[in-house]
């Protein structure tokens, strides 16, 4: 799925990298436990967060992802949205609420790939 149809999906705004919008990406997790990110979650491409601070960036910058989605109408502060454009990383935003947003996205055939324990 482009990153693109995400945002139609999801109705959500372009906050960084509008430029990467046509990137394809294969799977998403989404947390608001960074902790959980880095020690479950392999081989994502997308985020998605209601926690917004430097870290979410950083985690998402370690697990090379390349898209983070800020539900809740969360906001980046202009240090978070700096770091993403750093790297390339699109920084989304929606209204929407992490279960909606995560179902919208599953059932347009985004998957998620856990690490099994």
């Amino acid at each position: 799925m482009k990153i693109s149809t995400m945002k139609n999906l999801l109705n959500a705004k372009v906050l960084c990298c509008e430029e990467n919008l046509e990137h394809q990406v294969y799977s998403a997790c989404g947390s608001d436990m960074m902790s959980d990110v880095l020690a479950y979650v392999k081989d994502q491409a997308v985020l998605l967060t209601g926690l917004v601070n430097a870290q979410v960036i950083r985690t998402a910058e370690m697990m090379d992802m390349v898209c983070i989605v800020f539900v809740r109408s969360k906001q980046p502060t202009e240090e978070m949205i700096e770091l993403a454009r750093e790297s390339g990383m699109v920084l989304l935003s929606t209204d929407k609420r992490m279960y909606e947003a995560c179902g919208i996205l599953y059932t347009n055939g985004l998957v998620g790939n856990y690490v099994k324990k």
